[in-house]
């Protein structure tokens, strides 16, 4: 099969298992059978693609020119394909946990929940793919105007509430942000393309550079920098298996995946380091990283604990492209995959937690830790690779951000990063120490098999396999930088 042919299949399977749901609205479990035999089929695919890229095929394809310098493009490059593996094998997982979610908590409208979430893997992908801003802003809002139904799922008054706030935040910042961006840089370079080392060939003086800057990355609102981070928190509505959607798979992974394709493909870092652009940039992240962690330490609410965690953590990967160097782009890079397996953790867990007991709150959550072993031990090596505890995969990401923070000579940065990691300590360890010494009933005498009170195995293995994950990416977190390093390669030096 030629490169280009997998690209298109990789594309057409989310997009074929969307459809496949809305015809199949009422054979719930043929659904839901061939929805996951799609994203088997996915993941293989893109793995496939992989390989190709690694033995050297070349994946594009243009598929429409409307004017000198603007065209609907698809090329793989390997950052893009890095995040295309991230959301095509986290798919496996979140359909199998949806599937146990819905069911077990007796939601409603489950082939448009389905349907809902297969598209978003094909925007997602589709912002993978894009070869140029065009193609990439076209896929980002595709994205958006996807997942504003799976916000507002539950149709209540709150949902309703956080679904507008989601789609407005997000919808305000790509029109009047990243678009004027877009048509500045085509106006300035006429041309829209993602090209290492940058468009920019002095055409351009560093002061506006920043603010050019400034447009791209506010316009890029799913990255969460404050003060256009509103959005995350209020999504947290949705249905749990939708927070994992926003949180790891696609939605918050497309912004800050946008962040470092524009940083290396449009900028330059080598631009960005010479000119001074992005030190403001640097301390907008820093900035973003402790205020959110703070603000999370005040969330009883444990989704939206989880929620503030990830506008901090996200503002790790916005920081490694500030910094201005190739290293800081690899682990911004890195975090992103580190950070997807141990979010992704935490809010199944969450939503475990939910469906077995309904409890929302931390505060009443003492003793569940020993009703649902597995939830919390899941829940608590996600809590440790967020944090950053070696042997787990978020040590690395965190370790080498920090390198890079004082090999660039910001001290301050520096500690920032190390009081983000006392920070994550404070209010993500007190949630997993609740569940097995906080207070509750023990109930003596009784086998540990009658006490344990799990969510169904649709809720709890998937998290489990995640939590494994952080154990397992910590051993390749090498091979992932290695197979990245060829992004900050400039063609000519």
């Amino acid at each position: 099969m030629s490169p280009n042919t997998l690209m298109i299949l990789s594309l057409v399977i989310p997009l074929a298992a969307s459809i496949m749901c809305l015809l199949l609205k009422n054979q719930h479990n043929l659904r839901d059978g061939l929805t996951f035999a799609a994203t088997l089929a996915l993941f293989a695919t893109v793995l496939s693609m992989a390989f190709a890229l690694e033995d050297g095929a070349k994946f594009s394809l243009n598929l429409v020119d409307f004017a000198p310098g603007i065209s609907f493009a698809f090329e793989i490059e390997r950052l893009g394909l890095m995040f295309a593996l991230v959301a095509s094998s986290l798919w496996v997982l979140t359909h199998i946990y949806g599937v146990g979610y819905m069911r077990g908590n007796n939601e409603k409208h489950h082939a448009r929940f389905f349907a809902c979430f297969a598209f978003a893997i094909f925007a997602a992908l589709g912002i993978a793919y894009s070869a140029n801003l065009l193609t990439l802003f076209l896929f980002y809002e595709l994205l958006t105007v996807s997942t504003y139904p799976l916000v507002a799922h539950k149709g209540t008054p709150e949902a309703i509430r956080g679904a507008r706030i989601y789609l407005g935040i997000l919808m305000g910042t790509s029109i009047f942000f990243l678009l004027p961006a877009i048509v500045w840089t085509w106006s300035i370079t006429g041309t829209m393309q993602f090209t290492p080392g940058g468009v920019f060939n002095g055409q351009i003086s560093p002061l506006f550079m920043g603010i050019l800057l400034g447009l791209y990355a506010f316009g890029i609102g799913k990255a969460a920098l404050m003060p256009f981070h509103a959005w995350l928190p209020a999504a947290m509505v949705a249905p749990t298996p939708v927070s994992a959607l926003l949180h790891a798979v696609a939605v918050v992974k497309a912004g800050v995946f946008s962040i470092l394709k524009v940083g290396i493909y449009i900028f330059g870092i080598d631009n960005l380091y010479s000119t001074g652009s992005s030190e403001w940039l640097v301390w907008v992240a820093a900035g973003t990283i402790i205020i959110a962690s703070l603000i999370a330490m005040a969330q009883d609410n444990l989704k939206k604990r989880l929620a503030y965690s990830t506008v901090s953590q996200l503002s790790y990967i916005t920081l490694g492209v500030a910094l201005a160097t190739t290293t800081g782009a690899l682990d911004g890079a890195l975090h992103i995959v580190t950070h997807a397996f141990g979010k992704i953790t935490l809010f199944m867990c969450a939503g475990a937690i939910y469906v077995a007991t309904h409890k929302t709150e931390i505060s009443d959550m003492n003793g569940l830790g020993r009703k649902m072993p597995f939830t919390y031990l899941a829940f608590g090596i996600g809590a440790l690779s967020i944090i950053g505890l070696p042997p787990l995969a978020g040590s690395w990401s965190k370790w080498l951000l920090l390198i890079t923070a004082a090999e660039t000579n910001h001290q301050i940065v520096v500690g920032v990063l190390i009081l983000s990691s006392l920070l994550n300590v404070v209010y993500l360890l007190p949630i997993f120490a609740r569940g097995f010494y906080g207070g509750g009933v023990v109930q003596d005498g009784v086998p540990w098999r009658e006490r344990i009170q799990e969510a169904p195995l649709f809720c709890v293995v998937p998290p489990c396999i995640t939590a494994v994950c952080c154990l397992l990416i910590f051993f390749y977190a090498g091979t992932i930088e290695e197979f990245l390093i060829p992004i900050t390669n400039v063609p000519g030096q």
